[in-house]
């Protein structure tokens, strides 16, 4: 069984464009994996993990608060053969696994590539703290890694895991999206795009936000500091088409 997320009463698998990174405006099924290992203060997705209550920096920039959701009520539990009868429902054939973590449930997630068959493109969306496994591996065609930094809050010792930068680093196939809040985080990318050797040519940088003006705000500024390392910018091209809406 695959654990999907299930904010509106409806699991969350979605046809729309891909919004961020090196395959920015591309058609797209998006399945939304339930559960996550690392709990980032300003996750737009934190009904795939806040079971518990979290404090919490709401994107508008209000004061920390704390929210919660129920596991119950946020879990659709979907045997692979019924995800791949929903996918198959939208003319594309690019999938993007995304969450949450997906790579927390890579077997159910292997069975579902192997499903679909190699008509189609799967592309996965990860924090970058978990090895795949060979199988999986096999199957996926493109890691979107967003590994995090400080700003989300999460312990070094846990977002930050060496043998698996070093491993992606080393993998063709993975590109890193950086997401900066303010410039003096830049540091930090730099650092560790340094220590794993990772090439500037598969390194993105995006804004966090989730309006426009958000967007806007933080742009400018990082466009100049990806010609001056050699880095992609990307922005959050959803946002900016239809808002800050689920399942789009």
């Amino acid at each position: 069984m695959i654990k999907i997320a299930k904010p509106d009463q409806e699991p969350e698998i979605f046809y729309s464009i891909q919004g961020e990174g090196k395959n920015i405006g591309q058609p797209s099924i998006f399945v939304r994996t339930s559960l996550c290992n690392l709990h980032c203060i300003w996750c737009d997705t934190d009904y795939t993990w806040n079971w518990e209550g979290t404090r919490f920096r709401h994107q508008n920039d209000e004061q920390p608060g704390y929210r919660k959701f129920s596991k119950k009520q946020h879990i659709a539990e979907m045997a692979p053969e019924a995800v791949a009868e929903h996918i198959r429902q939208f003319p594309c054939k690019n999938v993007v696994l995304t969450g949450g973590e997906p790579m927390l449930q890579q077997a159910a997630l292997t069975t579902l590539m192997e499903l679909l068959g190699e008509d189609y493109w799967f592309e996965i969306e990860t924090n970058g703290t978990l090895l795949p496994e060979p199988g999986f591996d096999r199957l996926i065609d493109q890691y979107n890694l967003s590994p995090k930094l400080a700003n989300s809050n999460n312990p070094v010792k846990l977002r930050e895991r060496p043998k698996v930068y070093r491993h992606f680093a080393a993998e063709p196939k993975a590109i890193f999206k950086f997401v900066l809040t303010h410039e003096d985080e830049l540091e930090e990318v730099l650092g560790l795009v340094e220590r794993y050797r990772i090439p500037p040519e598969r390194v993105y940088l995006m804004p966090e936000g989730t309006s426009k003006a958000q967007i806007a705000e933080r742009q400018n500024w990082l466009i100049e500091v990806c010609k001056a390392h050699g880095f992609h910018f990307t922005s959050r091209l959803h946002i900016l088409v239809y808002g800050n809406k689920r399942g789009v």
